[in-house]
């Protein structure tokens, strides 16, 4: 899976810096092009010459490489990559990463790719423990980057714990698992609902919930940045979209979202239904604001809005393949199992208010995933770590 994909593979100063020759030579055996940007720091511990040797490729430090007025485009270089993999990366360049200091070549680039983004830390374990390195990495995680933890053994300084680099034949399998799934669902057409809807109870008030989207808008990048045609059908969200690949719908109200999902659906290949849709909404909304003075006690006769899983569920055809949420409060599995069965979903994803941390309005989750024949528990992780166990879990489906 990675002949012919274009890697540049970003080197920082570590003394793991040794790794990338054995790295590039397996990237380059497997039919990979690579293209290494260096820091200054990192020609510290290997030669630009090992480097591009090994690559063949002439290595990319400074901007400026001559005084004749070329330069080394990192724009150019972000639009090349498949995929861009920094390894080692240091504590510092992970700083600068998560914070947008782009003082260097390495970082202007990671900064201007829209290709994945693997990164392998490598540092002492007290620099790894720290917890700025451990905000940083989750910062880099929140932007969709992938983290290839760091192994325990001794190091540099002799101590031993958490902070050796992975080692170059595990970090090349990271990058080929991806491929590999990213392929499974290339040009597929993927439906996904995401976001809270609003029922009207008059211009200014309406029945919500806390819904922020930030699981659906995940789960929606994830599958762009595998090749998917996603239609995202949004509720009223404050979030946007960063993949070119996404369009997206925007709605108020369940029947906004069960109208917009109805006539997409069809032509989909799956859908992934993350919206928190408000099962009721009031029989009747005013076409003014109610007045308290003038009306005095309210009472709301709530009609149930339409099913959409319960919907596309009966529409599915053969291959389609359909994915429900469940949120619950209590017997979550039950709760989940039934939803399954009842709304003919292939599977399914059980979150539950009980877990810190997971639901509304978290930038983290705690997610359970059920289908007809297990259930595979997932511990907390980034919505964005949660939303690629989701698209694994998609992909196999095919």
């Amino acid at each position: 899976m990675l002949k012919g994909k274009h890697i540049i593979l970003g080197i920082t100063g570590s003394i793991a810096a040794y790794k990338a020759a054995y790295l590039i030579r397996a990237l380059v055996k497997k039919g990979a092009e690579v293209q290494v940007v260096i820091t200054s720091a990192g020609k510290e511990f290997i030669t630009p010459l090992t480097l591009a040797t090994l690559s063949s490729h002439p290595v990319i430090s400074e901007f400026f490489s001559n005084r004749d007025g070329t330069w080394n485009s990192h724009v150019d270089l972000g639009l090349w990559a498949d995929a861009m993999l920094i390894a080692p990366a240091t504590a510092s360049t992970i700083g600068k990463m998560a914070n947008g200091i782009a003082d260097n070549m390495l970082v202007t680039t990671y900064l201007s790719c829209k290709a994945p983004v693997f990164v392998a830390p490598a540092m002492d374990l007290d620099m790894f423990a720290h917890p700025s390195t451990q905000q940083n990495l989750a910062r880099l995680r929140s932007f969709g980057n992938r983290i290839i933890e760091p192994a325990s053994g001794e190091l540099a300084s002799h101590l031993v714990g958490k902070g050796r680099m992975e080692e170059p034949d595990k970090i090349v399998s990271v990058l080929e698992d991806f491929f590999v799934e990213a392929a499974l669902l290339k040009n597929k057409k993927i439906l996904i609902t995401a976001g809270p809807t609003y029922e009207k109870i008059d211009p200014v008030r309406f029945i919500g919930n806390y819904s922020s989207g930030k699981m659906g808008y995940a789960v929606a990048e994830a599958c762009a940045e595998r090749g998917a045609e996603v239609t995202l059908v949004s509720g009223p969200v404050s979030l946007s979209t960063k993949h070119p690949g996404i369009r997206v719908v925007r709605v108020e109200s369940a029947a906004e979202m069960y109208e917009a999902a109805t006539k997409a659906f069809p032509s989909m290949d799956a859908a992934i239904l993350s919206a928190a849709v408000a099962d009721y909404r009031p029989e009747t909304a005013s076409d003014t604001k109610i007045k308290r003075e003038a009306t005095g006690e309210m009472t709301l006769h709530l009609v149930p809005n339409p099913d959409i899983a319960a919907s596309l569920g009966a529409m599915k055809k053969p291959g389609q393949i359909l994915v429900g949420f469940a949120l619950e409060t209590d017997h979550g599995i039950q709760h989940a199992e039934e939803k399954l069965q009842r709304k003919h979903l292939d599977f399914i994803v059980l979150n539950s208010l009980q877990d810190a941390g997971a639901g509304f309005q978290y930038d983290t989750n705690k997610i359970s995933i059920i289908d007809r024949h297990e259930r595979v528990d997932y511990p907390l992780k980034t919505k964005q770590n949660v939303a690629i166990d989701i698209v694994n879990r998609l992909a196999v489906c095919w």
